[in-house]
């Protein structure tokens, strides 16, 4: 059992990362070229504001505040379980190619189909899964000896190897499109924001309602598959078919994500280690405290791209790189 010590922990943590992400919401609200003063957020939110400031808040800065919250907690949650069912701490979504799989799906999608992308924004998770799941199943696949098993640090090589490989084929799917579409695809691989609609959110939110609970029901499982094999194998685990429903969660909830964000990296790194290092291992802890990072992590790259250089900002995905990339060659380093 988890001691109650720990449950009143994690329960301040969610509290604190709760605030930190009313917090930078609040100032995202407020940040922008058409003026919204902070003193006249709270009246605005309250239905009390003129059409412009209803339009501003409501149809621009507070769909996309939602879109990269639900993002980064699908993403914080997504490497929370690849982390735990490869006893790899390096696995994440993004290092490991399942998102670049997910990428190439949505431009073959986008290229091939005459179909404008607002059009197609509930298949887009759909056809992100496709090929984020097909990526997955080959990095498993390689990453697998029939003499010594499952190998958790060759799925990260085999994963970088991959991600490299989608990359190239992305920049040679943009050498075939038109410009209006290699502008797309583009700041796809920047990780653009670029589904910032109601109906962005709306496309994902079933993902996360269904998955994340999922997660949290799974917790147990992530615990007894973050130890070695034979002790999985051992208290009788069967380890194929977890692992296979488990990397299905992940995968969709990274596809999820990624297909209104574009390529974000390195936030199902970060998130997981944080909240491991706040509340420890235990997946049932870990998990709601990855999801609030996460979202929070997204948010707040996001808010600071948009504003940190003039006039078109910086993709969230630059900004998340920036931070996430030393952190990892850092993990890199400790492990090797």
């Amino acid at each position: 059992m988890i001691r109650t010590s720990l449950h009143h922990k994690q329960r301040l943590i969610l509290l604190g990362f709760s605030l930190l992400i009313i917090a930078t919401a609040f100032i995202g609200m407020g940040l922008g070229d058409a003026s919204l003063p902070y003193s006249r957020l709270p009246a605005v939110l309250l239905g009390n504001g003129d059409l412009k400031e209803n339009f501003i808040l409501f149809s621009i800065r507070l769909p996309r505040l939602t879109v990269t919250l639900l993002a980064g907690m699908a993403l914080g949650v997504s490497g929370a379980i690849l982390q735990g069912m490869t006893r790899n701490d390096l696995a994440d979504p993004g290092i490991i190619g399942i998102n670049n799989g997910a990428g190439v799906a949505i431009a073959v999608f986008f290229l091939f189909f005459p179909i404008e992308a607002d059009s197609f924004v509930y298949v887009l998770p759909v056809v992100a899964f496709i090929g984020a799941f097909l990526t997955a199943g080959l990095i498993y696949v390689f990453s697998y000896s029939r003499f010594t098993g499952f190998q958790p640090v060759r799925l990260v090589l085999v994963g970088v190897g991959f991600s490299m490989a989608l990359s190239g084929v992305m920049i040679v799917l943009i050498s075939t499109a038109s410009r209006e579409k290699v502008d797309f695809i583009s700041n796809w691989l920047a990780g653009s924001v670029w589904g910032t609609d109601w109906v962005f959110a709306g496309a994902m939110l079933p993902w996360l309602i269904i998955l994340i609970p999922y997660a949290l029901w799974k917790a147990r499982r992530l615990d007894i598959l973050s130890l070695d094999e034979s002790t999985t194998i051992g208290l009788g685990v069967a380890l194929g078919r977890e692992r296979l429903t488990l990397l299905l969660a992940a995968v969709a909830l990274a596809a999820a994500a990624v297909s209104v964000t574009g390529g974000i990296a390195f936030i199902g790194l970060m998130a997981p280690h944080i909240a491991r290092a706040l509340v420890g291992p235990r997946h049932g802890l870990l998990i709601p405290v990855a999801t609030l990072v996460g979202g929070w992590l997204l948010m707040l790259a996001d808010t600071i791209g948009l504003h940190l250089i003039e006039p078109n900002g910086m993709p969230a995905g630059i900004v998340t790189a920036l931070i996430g990339a030393p952190y990892f060659l850092y993990l890199l380093i400790r492990k090797i």
